[in-house]
């Protein structure tokens, strides 16, 4: 089979693989009809993901027909599902507390080490991340073992096109997520750092919640206009002064809850930034927060934290004073898709929500290098890439982002800026 291959730092290709066999009896195979290239997936590209090896297949949104099952698998042959990126016994005392993505026995002994070491316990499995997650082939690939797959996939009814759940699988579920540990009330106020994928679900989210303003920062004009056509105000970081601005949209007091879906490595500024570049660049430090800093420092006393964007290892200068003295409750982790993918398919059927706003390219696996690149590289115009195994090298569809990209003007009705010095903190999470 095909299937995208890690290679070394900016360095993937499409590689030929030996298809999956059944392994377990709880064990299905996927035929992809699609895949996705994921705002986290970048910090692979990007180096900065330890236990990442030259010939891992990656990716870990995905979808597709189920062509094989194990004996104790209760999906049949010819079902379409999704499939959660993280991998979930189902019998755990995690699993039975609907902590998901916390599962004690999907991350074989072997591969637990290091995450143990690290973290203090070992992670769970994840498809396509790393082998501190499992070293699980991911989704990027004409082909997906998914081992315990009575307790994974979801359904997906015939009628509803792939384009339409595909984020089921993560994105969807973690913005979802992130506006539930936000604890959004009607009448809140909540602020999302990051309008990539995660951070646009996140403020979508967060509206069908009940909150009164929804405030999304970030520079690229795109993503900011995709934030206003979800009915949100929005910042410019390059142009405002974030802390400043939010002050005065919310009375002096601040925002109620705010959501960081940008992660470990944050284009931040917080006095910070340069420093914390450096040291992840030379191997000192991983991760850069200069996204998480700020909204500690923005939220009100007494408010809430909710971290969706993915963080590695240690950071510098964590504002620990702001965090205890303020009050503040912070909720982070990896997504318990398996908690929340059947509530969000009913939400979908029913047309509250839309996903397929996000999409800008369709194109073949065969050109997931490029899409990579892009994603990576030109992030106002490539807000998001679904890769399709069988398409033709070179056969590419413009998505709706895409069509509806456009570069809106500073201080238009839902939109902050102003004069005073940029600050703020971004990345392509």
């Amino acid at each position: 089979m095909r299937a995208l291959t890690y290679h070394g730092k900016h360095d993937v290709r499409v590689d030929t693989h030996p298809d999956p066999q059944i392994v377990n009896p709880r064990d299905a195979i996927i035929e992809v009809t699609s895949t996705a290239i994921c705002g986290s997936d970048l910090h692979l590209y990007d180096g900065v993901i330890p236990a990442v090896l030259k010939g891992d297949i990656l990716g870990h949104e995905f979808m597709g027909r189920v062509v094989e099952v194990g004996p104790a698998s209760t999906l049949e042959v010819g079902q379409r599902v999704t499939v959660p990126f993280t991998i979930s016994c189902g019998a755990c005392f995690h699993c039975r507390n609907e902590e998901f993505s916390h599962c004690d026995n999907s991350n074989p002994a072997e591969k637990q080490d290091m995450s143990e070491t690290l973290y203090g316990h070992p992670m769970s499995g994840l498809f396509g991340y790393s082998h501190m997650t499992g070293g699980y082939p991911g989704g990027q690939a004409e082909y997906v073992r998914v081992p315990f797959s009575d307790v994974g996939p979801l359904v997906i009814p015939d009628h509803l096109e792939d384009e339409k759940v595909l984020f089921l699988t993560d994105i969807l579920s973690t913005g979802w997520m992130a506006a539930d540990q936000a604890t959004v009330e009607q009448g809140d106020t909540i602020v999302v750092w990051g309008a990539g994928p995660v951070g646009l679900f996140a403020a979508q989210s967060a509206r069908v919640m009940g909150a009164e303003q929804v405030i999304v920062i970030d520079h690229y004009p795109h993503r900011l206009e995709l934030a206003r056509q979800l009915g949100c105000l929005v910042i410019d970081y390059q142009q405002t002064n974030v802390l400043e601005a939010l002050m005065e949209m919310t009375g002096g007091q601040g925002p109620d809850a705010v959501i960081d879906a940008v992660g470990m490595e944050s284009h931040g500024f917080m006095n910070f930034n340069p420093v914390d570049t450096l040291k992840q660049k030379v191997g000192i430090g991983v991760d850069r927060i200069g996204a998480l800093r700020q909204a500690i420092f923005a939220v009100r006393k007494g408010g809430r934290v909710s971290v969706p964007g993915v963080y590695g290892g240690f950071s510098d200068k964590f504002p620990t004073g702001a965090l205890m003295e303020k009050g503040l409750t912070l909720r982070t982790g990896q997504t318990h898709v398996q908690r929340y993918h059947k509530e969000l398919l009913r939400r979908i059927e029913e047309g509250e929500i839309d996903t397929t706003f996000l999409i800008s390219h369709t194109m073949s696996l065969e050109d997931a290098s490029t899409g990579y690149e892009n994603f990576a590289f030109h992030q106002n115009e490539w807000t998001k890439v679904v890769l399709k195994p069988g398409w033709e090298k070179g056969r590419q569809e413009a998505g709706r982002a895409n069509v509806a990209n456009r570069a809106p003007a500073h201080s238009t009705p839902g939109s902050v800026a102003s004069d005073s010095s940029p600050k703020g903190a971004m990345s392509h999470a």
